[in-house]
């Protein structure tokens, strides 16, 4: 197993499944099933806000988001109902778990996403003498009586499928070794650090999806539509001043110094618009945690970043104006 490799500290299983949820009024819907060892020191259901996470080693208990509470038809903490035909009690809710993108998240221990995941059907192995000295099983799942109640939840066994085993490595231990030890150690299995598995997810929704092509869209169109309307207001303040343009120029004022006066509107622009904006976004992240139970994640280095592209946007869009002021002819100040 993992945990004998040398420079495994410890070896956490995780399970991942689907099932169909129904609710005590009848709705059907589907959820996502995720099983860990409630003990665990590596993975965590998030921010446990009612209940206890050690609640989920009771038979046929669950925790799920806060924000899933009007979907699933709950009124809280004891509300029962069903998952693959198996009685299903929520014992506790957490806060910024759930998932735009996936099905309603159920968190319980490794036994209970087993007992879900095998609910309505009865199994059976079957083995046969092989060429050499072992025996070659198969275990097949065939679907039970609609009236036979659910087995209690059974302890993991050795053929039980896992979905992912998190490894935390001892201390000072080569990542990159201990991924070969792992590898050799654990036939067909691929092994991920944490930043790699971060690096595959977001490859994954920004390349193999449509998310990271609608998003950059979006966003290249702001750029280009905020860079038009900039542009435009700085454009009418120098024609609506010329006039006091032409005056400057006309007093010996250089192209350089009016050239910095407008690319002071434009920063001021950038500044005064960056604030308010990134105040709504902030607002707006802290509504979706708190109801919708989607994070919306601006980091400090995050924020810096838009405020740099935010002032080159208003700078670039000064160079219309500025264009403006190049041409003008001090001599209209003279003009009736």
């Amino acid at each position: 197993s993992a945990s004998e490799v040398e420079g495994v500290s410890r070896a956490e299983a995780l399970i991942l499944s689907g099932g169909r949820w129904r609710s005590q009024d009848g709705k059907i819907g589907r959820v996502r099933i995720i099983g860990f060892d409630p003990n665990s020191t590596l993975f965590r259901p998030g921010k446990v806000i009612e209940g206890n996470q050690l609640d989920v080693q009771n038979p046929f208990s669950v925790l799920t988001d806060i924000t899933n509470l009007s979907s699933l038809r709950l009124e809280g903490v004891g509300s029962t109902a069903e998952i693959n035909s198996a009685p299903t009690t929520v014992v506790g809710f957490t806060q910024g778990t759930q998932s735009i993108v996936s099905s309603t998240t159920m968190f319980t221990s490794l036994e209970n996403a087993k007992a879900y995941a095998t609910a309505g059907l009865t199994s059976r192995v079957f083995c046969d003498v092989g060429g050499g000295n072992g025996l070659d099983c198969t275990t097949t799942y065939e679907r039970a009586d609609e009236d036979e109640p659910a087995t209690e939840p059974k302890a993991l066994t050795v053929g039980d499928p896992i979905t992912y085993v998190l490894i935390q490595a001892t201390t000072g231990q080569d990542l990159t070794q201990l991924k070969e030890q792992l590898e050799a150690a654990i036939p067909d299995v691929r092994v991920h650090t944490r930043e790699e598995m971060a690096t595959i997810t977001r490859d994954y929704w920004r390349l193999r999806t449509g998310v990271g092509f609608i998003l950059g869209l979006g966003a290249t169109v702001g750029m280009i539509v905020g860079m038009v309307i900039v542009g435009q207001i700085l454009y009418s303040s120098v024609s609506d001043h010329i006039r006091e343009y032409g005056t400057l120029k006309a007093m010996g004022a250089s192209d350089r110094m009016i050239y910095s006066i407008i690319v002071e509107q434009a920063l001021w622009m950038a500044v005064l618009g960056y604030i308010p904006s990134m105040a709504l976004c902030l607002g707006l992240g802290a509504w979706t945690v708190s109801t919708q139970g989607i994070m919306i994640l601006i980091t400090p280095i995050m924020a810096t970043g838009v405020f740099g592209i935010t002032v080159l946007m208003c700078v670039g869009s000064a160079l219309f104006a500025i264009q403006k002021v190049t041409h003008v002819d001090p001599a209209i100040v003279f003009k009736a």
